[in-house]
């Protein structure tokens, strides 16, 4: 299939996979790899009237607006709103409530942690291992996939990246060309901030660098159109037919990554099979990507707007320890989801099973009862046990890379261009990870 990424120009061939079965869709579980829990109407689907009772994470007006949105909850009384979207959904709003469900793994199943309007039929990868593990599996299968990936990613396998990371923005930013101050605007985000990410877990993973448009494209697919009826969703299968074909080749082509490494891995004795190996692949590269680079946008666009925070990363280089920790705190990109796994009284809501339980982490580093001033960025600020790399079990094993890319990413674009500003509007993400997709900024000032 040949499709046209939203920020590219040139076209990109996702891999034919000849064994591929198309899932089956239905309106309820049995039977089927997706499952709708009412019939789907668009209409449903349009501006949020109340975020209490009509709650869509999806609504254009919400993450550009997400701060204001918690906020407005939690001073009216409503630590967990509400939503007849997708078929039914709760999403907690304070540090309490969202702790609570993420710790709560008999009552929550992580089976599936990006909301839409279809769920898992039978017929998809069951609890415990889900269709991403570890992020989609429960224990105590989670552990055991969980034990596999983070070698990978410990401290001393990720410190070895940073000069090439370092280059790599560099690079980046070099290819931005000339630079006139006070005139150029460039946009931070398509020529900076997404490319960063994108490349690394590309080579990491083994992955062709000429395919990281698809990687944007696969990013979009699964977390953006989640609103949209399931199988009428064109190029949703490309993902998993691409990431099939990869590890094909990878068995053709041995090499020493870490799709190989995936693909040759045992639990208790018995060798992963496709499925699974490429669901942990699956997770690596859209995790490893949408995340961090509305980490590096979002931080980009404060400094943008603050000065004062800029210029004390430049004569304070030391700061930025405290620094990074508050840019992960005040923009944590990444909310997930639960399902209900059988019904449940929380705190006087009557959650049913199968219900979405969202957990929007970034709400929870806003909460004024776990943060002393929490709207206000402090550049410096010293307590600061933030939830951007999530709660409970599935805490990001990837927070050794994420910070890594981020402080590099941040110290190189402001030591490269030491004033910068907005210079228009800023077009956010939409759905369950917050960052700027599009992002202008006029260049003040380039170093000598």
């Amino acid at each position: 299939m040949t499709t046209i990424d939203e920020n590219e120009t040139t076209a990109t061939t996702v891999p034919v996979n000849p064994d591929y079965v198309p899932p089956i869709f239905g309106d309820s579980p049995e039977g089927t790899h997706v499952w709708q829990r009412v019939p789907y109407n668009a209409d449903d689907y349009g501006p949020v009237a109340d975020f209490a009772t009509d709650f869509d994470h999806a609504d254009p007006s919400y993450n550009p607006n997400a701060p204001e949105v918690w906020k407005e909850l939690r001073t009216g009384g409503c630590p967990v709103a509400h939503s007849d979207r997708y078929g039914g959904m709760w999403v907690p709003i304070t540090h309490d409530t969202v702790n609570e469900v993420a710790y709560d793994t008999d009552t929550f199943t992580s089976r599936s942690v990006v909301v839409s309007v279809g769920r898992p039929g039978d017929l998809s990868l069951p609890a415990p291992i889900g269709g991403a593990p570890p992020i989609t599996s429960d224990p105590p299968f989670h552990n055991m996939a969980r034990r596999l990936l983070l070698p990978a990613f410990a401290p001393k396998q990720i410190e070895p990246w940073e000069p090439e990371i370092r280059a790599l923005c560099n690079r980046l930013l070099d290819q931005i060309g000339p630079v006139t101050p006070g005139e150029t605007i460039i946009d931070a985000a398509v020529q900076y901030a997404q490319d960063i990410p994108v490349n690394v877990i590309g080579r990491m993973l083994g992955f062709p660098e000429k395919d990281e448009s698809l990687f944007r494209k696969f990013v979009h697919d699964v977390l953006e159109r989640i609103a949209e009826e399931p199988g009428t969703r064109d190029g949703m299968d490309d993902l998993g037919n691409y990431i099939l074909a990869q590890i094909q080749d990878h068995r053709e082509n041995p090499r020493d990554d870490l799709t190989s490494y995936l693909m040759n891995v045992e639990i208790e004795g018995t060798p992963v099979n496709d499925e699974i190996a490429g669901g942990m692949i699956i997770l690596l590269l859209i995790a490893g990507i949408d995340t961090t680079w509305s980490a590096i946008g979002s931080s980009l666009w404060h400094l943008a707007q603050h000065p004062e925070d800029h210029q004390r990363l430049l004569d304070d280089p030391e700061v930025m320890t405290f620094a990074l920790e508050e840019f992960l705190r005040a923009y944590a990109p990444v909310t997930m989801a639960r399902m209900v796994a059988k019904d449940t009284d929380f705190h006087g809501c009557p959650m049913k099973k199968d219900d979405w339980v969202l957990l929007p982490f970034p709400a929870a580093n806003r909460d004024p009862l776990k943060f002393e001033d929490p709207d206000t960025f402090i550049v410096d600020r010293q307590e600061n046990r933030h939830a951007a790399f999530g709660l409970g079990i599935h805490r990001c094993l990837g927070s050794n890379l994420a910070r890594l890319e981020l402080k590099v990413a941040i110290e190189e674009f402001v030591k490269r261009f030491p004033r910068f500003e907005l210079a228009g509007d800023t077009r956010w993400s939409v759905g369950q990870i917050r960052g700027p997709r599009e992002l202008p900024v006029r260049i003040l000032e380039v170093a000598g």
